[in-house]
């Protein structure tokens, strides 16, 4: 059983994440947003894109199939990532956000 525990970045009072995601979802950890442009012009948080980049945190042990076993997942936990612009839904743990989305929703894996 792939039970997944997540710690964050150390930081003041670090604590672990206890999250398993079902069948062939992901927990990623989004990437910060771009503060600058490549102009250097500041950007203000309400210009900010959302970034569709970040680091898989926990993986579920993988889809159902019809035969009864689990597919294989094709990424694992500290994969860099990238996934759709409105992929997955995103959660609040701990002051932090976070993407729960499925393993389709990616778009590449970044080596």
């Amino acid at each position: 059983m792939a039970t997944a525990t997540a710690a964050k970045p150390k930081k003041k009072n670090a604590s672990k994440i206890n999250f398993r995601p079902l069948d062939d979802r992901l927990l990623i950890r989004q990437a910060d947003a771009e503060e600058k442009t490549q102009g250097g012009i500041i950007l203000p948080d309400a210009a900010r894109e959302k970034p569709q980049q970040g680091t898989v945190v926990a993986c579920g042990p993988g889809k159902l199939l019809d035969s009864g076993n689990r597919g294989e997942m094709s990424v694992k936990v500290g994969d860099e990532v990238f996934y759709g612009k409105y992929a997955g839904t995103e959660i609040e743990i701990d002051g932090e956000t976070f993407v729960v989305c499925r393993e389709n929703d990616l778009l590449a894996v970044v080596d």
